[in-house]
């Protein structure tokens, strides 16, 4: 077993001494509001009563707490995929408590947007703030004070990162989250790609693309490439936030059951702890250990927004150079669709998280002494779950990569480093996913095409207007001008033109898909245009210069002499001026895109 790799340590001590006040303030908080809990037999009889009616079969044991109450904060609905399979699990999870004289109860709901289906709409626009909203969601749900664990019932997107921010306000308390497991595989990734470009092309019609997209996205479960909501489930692994190897079983199957039931008893079990709370667990070196985990799988680059946000929810500071420096150190060892062929059932099948996490420590790539919601520390996530006789939960050794196309040793990986790069220039700093962009493509210099919506890109498209070398500009995307939205539109069309032999990149405010792929891009740029950041200068025709390899984001243009173009009138409709305090209110994308964290001062 290897040492602690010295870059590792090197920015986890960095990240400590940053956040020592903040996350001592933290701390504070969080031991206050453990001491000051009330006790439910001091809580006025008319509280309690209101708390008690609606629980019917728990009402007693309510009464006379006879045991500890697990607080259920859920995301359900049956429009996104992922969170359909949660309608049943309250019933179930209050089973699983009254096997160990717990009771549960369901705290709350907070909403679940699909960005697969607000993709290119204007309802994309409130997508990042919906992560402000589930978290708001996510602190009134157990402001009620009558729970002694929370379970957090989450997924995709900002859903996952809401439930983590808002639930670390109430960090005294311990919490696991509970996913419901990908669907089946259905169409490969890879062919519904090629639809989607040929489509892009007009070689295809509607009728192609729907059924390629209805063949891929066809049941409930998670989609199964490896997005935001996939990565989000790698980080509850490495943060020891979920029950050991959960996070890739299916929905429905007797193993996913046992995982959920393994959930309730656990929290149970650490109802009245101090070492194993919330606040306990996601710490600093969590924290860092979910930054690896992104690395050396290739996870989405939304994390890059998301993971500040919920390391400064703890009173953690974590940042883009962070970011960057680990991945000089941490190998890519995991190809999954888009960065390789196969999807996350191939990746679970071929050992999954367990054999991911079991390699990183191996060769010291990771942080082993965390606190988790296990009975251990991070090794027991190095293990996978099955059932033994009788359907009893157990966990077993992973093994050897089932295959090597999709799962690597660390010692011997697809390539040396995490693929995640900070770009830097006169021109702001971006972030630009390496790992799904082919080698020879990480450097692009060519004059730029300015834009100020993905819709005016596709009409240029359309029009060929781009048929050759271009930097594509596409700016006023970031969270104070528009809510930040992914611009996944442009993902077809940049791959038809980079397939026709020209050098072409992105350079966005703006956030693209968390399957982004083959296309190098810097997106998340900071500042962003709004307000006359550096993108609001530039002009047509101005070289720009994009390099993953030596981190230049650059334009030989002298923005110092020029005007920023005014800011753009904001959009209503479809309830976005609805969010116009959270847009008004947003700080940078490297900070995570929040008004709600900038508001607070934290």
């Amino acid at each position: 077993m290897s040492d602690l790799n010295p870059v590792i340590a090197n920015v986890t001590e960095r990240v400590i001494e940053r956040s020592r006040a903040s996350r001592q303030a933290y701390l504070d908080l969080m031991d206050r509001e453990a001491d000051r809990g009330p006790d439910r037999r001091q809580v006025s009889c008319s509280n309690l009563a209101h708390a008690f009616a609606g629980a019917v079969e728990d009402q007693e044991a309510l009464k006379a707490a006879r045991g500890p109450n697990i607080g259920i904060v859920s995301s359900y609905n049956d429009m996104l995929s992922a969170h359909q399979p949660y309608g049943r699990y309250p019933d179930r999870m209050k089973i699983y408590a009254r096997e160990v004289g717990a009771t549960a109860q369901v705290a709350g709901g907070t909403p679940a947007m699909c960005d697969g289906v607000t993709q290119g709409e204007d309802g994309m626009e409130l997508s990042l703030f919906s992560r402000d909203v589930i978290a708001l969601s996510t602190g009134v749900a157990l402001s009620h004070a009558m729970y002694d664990g929370v379970a957090c019932l989450g997924i995709c997107d900002k859903i996952v990162p809401g439930l983590v921010m808002g639930a670390l306000r109430f960090g005294h308390l311990p919490a696991i989250f509970v996913p419901s497991g990908p669907m089946p595989s259905g169409v490969a990734n890879k062919e519904k790609q090629r639809v989607r470009q040929l489509y892009a092309e007009g070689k295809v019609g509607r009728e192609e693309l729907l059924a390629s997209e209805m063949g891929s996205y066809h049941s409930p479960g998670t989609c199964t490439f490896y997005g935001t909501a996939n990565s989000n489930q790698m980080m509850m692994e490495m943060m020891g936030l979920h029950i050991p190897g959960a996070a890739f079983v299916q929905p429905g199957t007797k193993l996913r059951q046992a995982l959920d039931r393994k959930a309730v008893h656990r929290l149970a079990e650490l109802s009245g702890t101090r070492d194993k709370t919330l606040a306990r667990c996601v710490d600093e070196k969590a924290i860092v250990n979910a930054a690896i985990g992104l690395l050396a799988t290739g996870g989405s680059t939304n994390h890059a927004i998301h993971i500040p946000a919920m390391a400064r929810a703890a009173g953690i500071i974590f940042d883009w150079d962070d970011l960057s420096e680990l991945s000089s150190a941490v190998p890519l060892i995991a190809r999954v669709y888009p960065n390789g062929p196969g999807d996350v059932n191939h990746f679970q099948d071929a050992g999954g998280m367990g054999y991911v996490i079991g390699s990183l420590l191996e060769e010291g790539l990771c942080h082993r002494d965390v606190a988790t919601v296990s009975d251990g520390d991070l090794s027991d996530y190095a293990l996978e779950p099955g059932l033994g006789e009788d359907d009893t939960l157990l966990w077993r050794e992973v093994g050897e990569s089932g295959d090597s196309d999709m799962l690597r040793p660390a010692g011997a990986p697809f390539q040396p480093d995490g693929g995640m790069r900070l770009v830097t220039g006169n021109l702001g700093r971006g972030c630009f996913k390496a790992s799904a962009v082919e080698k020879e493509r990480w450097t692009v210099e060519a004059p730029c095409r300015v834009f100020q919506s993905q819709a005016d890109v596709v009409d240029a498209f359309k029009a060929g207007e781009l048929e050759k070398d271009v930097v594509v500009v596409v700016r006023f995307q970031g969270p104070r001008a528009n809510g930040m939205p992914e611009l996944h539109k442009l993902t077809p069309i940049l791959g038809v033109l980079q397939d026709r032999g020209y050098r072409v990149a992105l350079v966005t405010d703006g956030r693209m898909s968390g399957a982004s792929g083959k296309v190098p891009a810097a997106i998340h740029v900071t500042p962003e245009a709004l307000g006359g950041g550096p993108l609001s200068k530039l002009q047509d025709g101005d070289v720009v210069r994009l390099c993953a390899e030596t981190g230049v984001l650059s334009t030989d243009a002298d923005l110092g002499v020029r005007e920023a173009v005014p800011d753009p009138e904001p959009a209503a409709g479809v309830g976005r001026e609805l969010f116009a305090m959270l847009r008004i209110g947003a700080d940078s994308a490297e900070k995570g895109g929040s008004a709600m964290l900038a508001s607070a001062g934290l």
